[in-house]
């Protein structure tokens, strides 16, 4: 954990473009954006991915749901629709072992996403 980079980011050894914050839960722009509008949504207990749900409970898994709707609506991501995604191991894309979800939007996405 201790080289884990969204916990330096939650930590502030690394700063990075805050877009919401609470107790848990840290949202912040991602450094190489897929699309204009990039965030990732991460749990401030270190959970290395969704095959650790066992590590969250029902009350950190609705604030982080709540939390990625309320920003998605601030960034008027709901108008045109948005994109959220989580990577599960290396093979699926996953280069941060720290569970994380990103919001994408403000572009037409394709099906299937690839």
């Amino acid at each position: 954990m201790e080289e884990c980079l969204f916990c330096k980011i939650i930590n502030r050894e690394i700063k990075s473009d805050i877009v919401f914050e609470s107790d848990n839960i840290l949202m912040f722009k991602d450094i190489s954006p897929e699309a204009p509008v990039h965030i990732l949504a991460v749990p401030k207990k270190h959970i290395a991915s969704i095959l650790e749900i066992d590590k969250l409970d029902c009350e950190l898994i609705k604030e982080l749901l709540e939390a990625i709707s309320s920003t998605a609506q601030k960034l008027e991501l709901d108008k045109e629709g948005f994109r959220i995604v989580t990577n599960t191991g290396s093979g699926a894309g996953q280069s941060v072992n720290h569970l994380h979800f990103h919001i994408l939007g403000k572009r037409k996405f394709n099906w299937p996403p690839g």
